[in-house]
């Protein structure tokens, strides 16, 4: 079945340049594309393969040495001058989401080689990735230590395997290409900054564009090699300018003014590290190249910072990736006015000249980059640019076409918001307000709401932008939640007892990386080796076995695997109360700041979130369990308060909740933490149903906390009372923000 062509992804001109440009230049270091599902992500990067050239390696090395440069630390070598060659298409090797480290890095074969004394390695996937593309989706989802795996191999240009005393290296240079979807985890910052490009995609609010993708895909499941057939020639020529830049990228020159653009723009983002610059400049000379030219122009140098720059600059970790336009023309205006005399464009304001503007590919001799010479060109969609059926490259360059000029949260060619529908929005169903599911402030209840007490901060990051007294904060205007205090460091909450679920780095469990805590006869395939353990089992049989000398002999039921003992990710339940009790400014304040603190804490911890809140007449489910703490954070800063405390039925919630999570994830073990006055005031008898409440999400066996939100001189105790109905311990507010405390939660799980 043929593929769908990298010419016939409509639109999407900022991945798609992003793509090329590391096919033209490998060396930049791949390109992370996170955007929202359903848009051509995974299409586009499967496309790419089809457009870079072959490559030749010697017959039958399983690590695709190139015949005219073998790589002389080779397991299949070392391979004689002269060995004949072949000659196959460039591969692309995709990593699944649940892969091993044994599948990705390849394995060796213990038994052979403690029986025999010899290497028996079987590559893996970096290997047959070598000198292809390396495409990771869900890259968000994948193990952390496999993401830190790939990107050194990616870095070093080898893969290193070391077990038990063996060591293998081969050669592993690939274009790393992952997707994601930023709802369902971020990345920790410091993967992302190996990452060399990022670009951000969403699908277009243009009904013309949408009508022109659903027709092209319709056509290709239909017809997929007739469809193929129609684009081949657009292909074709991609794939020419893809290999005629790959032999002009030496030529091209890197000016030092184009240099010290590259280093005003990296130093007024307060990018960390050389990083940013090194690949900042590769991305320039790469897109000179692409555009035809032997030198870099401040154009080159615009594109390559849009690209390499937004997940780089410092931020918070509820940040999302964005560059400010104004703030990169400024910088290079700047540099030009510091050297005026040999700015790289060679005129007064650095505008783009005739070969090419800053979207790469828009200028006349841009090329069917966007498949302008497919077919259907010209009768597309009115508006289009360029592009059979209007998705040429963008005229305004990279991430303008998608995003709009300030990156995330832009607005599209249609002029349609690019946030439509996306979480938080007020028509996305799962907001607060206009959806009719989670009442609007001062309006069910017993009419303790405060109309104005939503604390919904302009960027989707809680408090963000607003500092003490600023007249246009939240504490400028009367009766609304004040920001929280983000400097707050929370306490180590952990699951008590020993788990097995995903490696993260806040409970124990038992885990294929760690310290080595014994030995166990493998269920199936061993793991990590226990050498003293398999040499134990062995020695007793070895007369028996014929053996007078030589190699130890072995038998598959002597293998005994390590077990290991490290750290696991837990789903962290926050059971949020936003009734009125908890509706004063400084309180709420205070209470999203904790929480803010502790959601953090997961970050860095690798741990699912859940956000349940009660207020009013009910409990609502404001985010079922994620690995986005991004989401998480956002819901928080969009709850309202106001109305009864219907305590009973935040409990009840809570266990629903982690009933369903413990079917789609039994490893993976819960810790509930209650925060609450302990009040209950709504529907009869409050008291007595969350007292039976309280005994329902103790026998789901879940670890809780209650953090006690009461403050005043005169207190109920009633968070203490409901701490013991839970079995649970009990901490007020302040306790859980302040210096590191493990093992706050001590009941065993049942």
């Amino acid at each position: 079945m043929s593929g769908y062509p990298f010419s016939a992804v409509l639109g999407m001109d900022e991945m798609r340049l992003a793509l090329l440009l590391n096919a033209v230049s490998p060396a930049v270091g791949g390109v992370l594309v996170r955007g929202e599902k359903g848009t051509a992500k995974s299409t586009a990067v499967r496309a790419l393969a089809g457009l870079l050239p072959p490559v030749d390696r010697v017959a039958a090395c399983r690590f695709a040495c190139d015949p005219a440069a073998p790589d002389p630390g080779c397991p299949d070598g070392p391979h004689p001058a002269g060995s004949a060659a072949e000659r196959r298409p460039a591969r692309l090797v995709e990593l699944p989401v649940g892969a091993a480290e044994d599948r990705v890095v390849g394995s060796l074969d213990l038994e052979k080689a403690l029986a025999e004394g010899v290497r028996a390695y079987e590559p893996g996937l970096l290997a047959a990735a070598h000198r292809g593309v390396l495409y990771v989706d869900e890259v968000n989802l994948l193990h952390d230590h496999l993401v830190d795996l790939l990107l050194d191999a990616a870095a070093m240009g080898r893969c290193h395997v070391e077990r038990e005393g063996v060591s293998v290296s081969h050669a592993a240079r690939f274009l790393l290409v992952g997707t994601m979807n930023p709802e369902e985890g971020e990345l920790r910052p410091q993967l992302l900054d190996r990452f060399g490009l990022t670009v951000e995609v969403a699908a277009s609010r243009d009904p013309a564009v949408r009508a022109e993708v659903v027709r092209r895909r319709l056509a290709a499941d239909t017809d997929p090699a007739g469809f193929a057939a129609g684009w081949a020639e657009a292909d074709a020529e991609v794939a020419r300018r893809v290999a005629a830049a790959r032999r002009g990228l030496p030529r091209v020159a890197l000016p030092d003014a184009a240099l010290r653009q590259i280093a005003e723009v990296c130093a007024a983002f307060d990018v960390d590290g050389m990083r940013a610059d090194i690949v900042t400049a590769r991305t320039a000379v790469a897109h000179a190249a692409w555009q035809g030219r032997d030198r870099v122009t401040a154009d080159d140098v615009r594109v390559a910072a849009r690209l390499a720059l937004p997940h780089r600059r410092r931020r918070d970790p509820f940040d999302t990736p964005g560059l400010d336009e104004q703030r990169l023309d400024e910088a290079l205006r700047r540099a030009r006015e510091q050297h005026p005399d040999d700015d790289p464009d060679g005129g007064p304001d650095g505008t783009p000249g005739p070969d090419g503007g800053p979207g790469g590919g828009s200028g006349p001799d841009s090329g069917p980059v966007g498949g302008s010479g497919g077919p259907g060109a010209g009768d597309g969609p009115e508006g289009s640019t360029g592009e059979p059926g209007g998705g040429g490259m963008d005229p305004d360059g990279p991430g303008r076409s998608a995003r709009g000029k300030g990156g995330a949260g832009g607005r599209d060619r249609s002029g349609t918001s690019d946030d439509a529908g996306r979480p938080g929005s007020p028509d996305d169903g799962r907001g607060t307000g206009r959806d009719g599911r989670w009442p609007a402030n001062g309006q069910t209840g017993d009419g303790m709401g405060d109309e104005s007490s939503n604390d919904r901060p302009g960027d989707g990051r809680p408090g963000a932008g607003r500092r003490p007294g600023d007249p246009g904060g939240a504490e400028g205007r009367p009766g609304t939640v004040a920001a929280p205090d983000r400097g707050l460091r929370a306490r180590l909450l952990t699951a008590p007892g020993m788990g097995e679920g995903v490696p993260g780095r806040r409970s124990r469990a038992r885990t294929g990386r760690g310290r080595t805590t014994g030995a166990r006869v493998p269920a199936g395939r061993a793991g990590a080796l226990h050498l003293p353990a398999t040499v134990r089992a062995a020695a007793p049989h070895q007369a028996a076995r014929g053996r007078s000398g030589g190699p130890l002999r072995l038998r598959p039921s002597d293998v005994r695997e390590a077990v290991r003992e490290g750290r696991e990710g837990n789903l962290v339940l926050f059971v949020v109360d936003a009734s009125g009790s908890m509706g004063a400014r400084e309180r709420m304040s205070a209470v999203k700041g904790a929480v803010l603190a502790l959601l953090t804490d997961a970050y860095q911890r690798r741990d699912k979130v859940a956000v349940v809140a009660f207020r009013g007449t009910g409990a609502q489910t404001l985010l079922p369990a994620t690995s986005s703490v991004l989401a998480a954070s956002t819901r928080l800063a969009e709850l309202p308060t106001g109305g009864r405390t219907p305590l009973a039925e935040g409990l009840l919630a809570a266990a629903d909740l982690l009933r369903v999570e413990k079917l789609r994830d039994p490893k993976r073990r819960p810790l509930v933490l209650v925060v609450t006055d302990g009040r209950a005031t709504a529907g009869p008898r409050p008291l007595d149903r969350a007292t039976r409440a309280a005994a329902v999400l103790a026998a789901t066996g879940a670890p809780c906390v209650v953090v006690d939100c009461e403050s005043g001189p005169i207190r109920l105790n009633l968070a203490r009372r409901l701490a013991a109905h839970l079995q649970a311990p009990h901490h007020h507010l302040a306790d859980v923000t302040s210096d590191p405390l493990v093992g706050l939660t001590t009941r065993s799980v049942a």
